[in-house]
Formats: structure tokens, C-alpha cells, sequence
């Protein structure tokens, strides 16, 4: 039992790695991606702002593509209306992981004697925490709230 137990945390840590990575590659990638959907227009910027849109750092001033080319879409968008008048609001989320874990013991009695064992590994969706809000007043980037750069 225990060498079975013992396969299948290393299956675990194995995928869990692998997801890993596959995740860190698809996040260079993306950038890229979502750089070259406005390669115009990065283009026609400083190499300063260049370097912290490739880095992934929003700054004040920034117009929405070049907060998409940094950061990508947000998760959430909303209106903000104040005194001072109306601002649009970008939210960005990440998921926190969860990992759950069970074993469960069974056995009945009847005609014969049976027992069964169980090992469940559970990845999933957890739950949404917020990172990051991204303020614009008129159409640039006016107040970064939370994380403002990688």
C-alpha cells in the first residue's frame, strides 16, 4: 500500500510540474502574442516603455492597448461615477489553487468478507483573488491600485 501511495504522489508532483511549466511558457508566449495584435503601435513607443510592457509593468499614463500588450484583458471591467465624474475600472484576478486529498476504507460482511480502498487527488479552480485594478480618467491609466509591476 504504501508503495502505491507513495507512485502516486510522485504522478502528482510530476503533472503538477509539468502544468507548471507548461504555464510559464504559455505566459512568455501570450505576451508576445498580445505585443504583435499592436506591433504598430509598439513600435512607435520608447524603448523604456517597450522594456516594461515586455516585462509586464503598468504604468500611469498608459492608454487600454497598452495596458492589454502588458497585462492582457482584464477579468472584470465596471464604471466608477464620483463627484470628480465617471472613470472605468479594469480588474484583474487570479485564481488560487486548491489541492484536495481523500482516502476512504470500505468493507462489508454477507456472505463473504469484502474490502475496498480509494486514493482521490483533486486539482480544481479555487477561488478568484483580486491582483490588480487599473483606474482610467479620459482614456490613460490615471491610478493603479494593488500590484503595479511584476
Amino acid at each position: 500500500m504504501k508503495t502505491k501511495f507513495h507512485a502516486l504522489a510522485i504522478t502528482a508532483t510530476l503533472l503538477l510540474a509539468g502544468a507548471c511549466a507548461a504555464l510559464v511558457s504559455g505566459c512568455a508566449s501570450s505576451s508576445q502574442k498580445r505585443i504583435s495584435q499592436h506591433q504598430q503601435l509598439f513600435d512607435s513607443l520608447p524603448p523604456e516603455t517597450q522594456a516594461g510592457i515586455r516585462a509586464g509593468r503598468v504604468e500611469i499614463g498608459y492608454t487600454p492597448e497598452m495596458v492589454i500588450m502588458a497585462v492582457g484583458k482584464p477579468n472584470r471591467q465596471f464604471t466608477r461615477t464620483t463627484a470628480q465624474g465617471v472613470t472605468e475600472v479594469w480588474v484583474y484576478t487570479k485564481n488560487k489553487p486548491s489541492l484536495g486529498f481523500g482516502f476512504g476504507i470500505g468493507g462489508g460482511t454477507g456472505r463473504g468478507v469484502g474490502v475496498g480502498t480509494g486514493v482521490g487527488i483533486g486539482m480544481g479552480g479555487g477561488r478568484a483573488e483580486e491582483v490588480m485594478r487599473i483606474v482610467f480618467e479620459g482614456a490613460k491609466v490615471g491610478a493603479i491600485e494593488g500590484k503595479a509591476a511584476k
